[in-house]
């Protein structure tokens, strides 16, 4: 199987510059594959980003797609994972320290906010929170259509609600790490070869636990 074209889903007051979209943009550049890449800016508000991710991958509808969700972005993937019935769309997702409630988690970022990596600033409201809650979805039924990648580390996000969700997928499960994923570029080839249709997974190596 081809490679499919990869969609980065960016998290919280994250960006296209975030360490996981640059190293994964980088190493389809060296196979000469950046035009399999895409990473969109996504909006602060929920709804906004959804229809965003909509909006690509009606423009990609031709071609198979693998989303890459990280944190709040691995919410967003589960959600659009969802529509694959409606879209008729080989659609896949590989979920890296996803949020699994994220609109409990962000109830303590109510308020001001800036991007960390665009410096823009916003105000984190309710309305940000229903918004979120109106994207939640249960468990996946399409198991092979999945890869879960947690590190035990995270220090924003239990790694065990994540687990417990995807239940049955393909998981990877690191000891130690971070919310960042440490050493992300070491997975990228498994990321690839799932996009392929193949589960290639090194052993999961611990890593040392990131302090907080």
């Amino acid at each position: 199987m081809s490679d499919p074209v990869y969609i980065y889903v960016h998290g919280f007051n994250s960006s296209p510059g975030s360490y996981k979209a640059r190293a994964l943009a980088a190493y389809l550049a060296e196979q000469g594959k950046s035009d399999h890449f895409h990473c969109p800016a996504l909006s602060q508000w929920p709804q906004r980003a959804i229809e965003q991710l909509e909006a690509l991958l009606d423009e990609l509808a031709s071609v198979p797609v693998v989303l890459i969700g990280s944190s709040l972005g691995g919410y967003y993937s589960h959600y659009l994972m969802q529509t694959i019935t409606e879209r008729a769309q080989p659609l896949s997702a590989v979920l890296v320290n996803p949020a699994v409630r994220p609109y409990a988690l962000l109830e303590r970022w109510l308020g001001e906010n800036e991007n960390i990596y665009t410096a823009e600033r916003y105000r984190l409201t309710e309305r940000h929170l229903e918004q979120l809650k109106a994207l939640d979805r249960p468990a996946p039924k399409a198991l092979d259509a999945y890869l879960l990648l947690v590190q035990t580390g995270d220090e924003t996000l239990d790694y065990r609600e994540a687990v417990e969700k995807y239940a049955g997928v393909a998981q990877f499960v690191q000891s130690g790490g971070s919310h960042g994923f440490d050493q992300f570029e070491q997975l990228i080839p498994a990321i690839q070869a799932f996009g392929q249709g193949r589960i290639e997974l090194p052993e999961p190596t611990p890593l040392p636990f990131s302090a907080l």
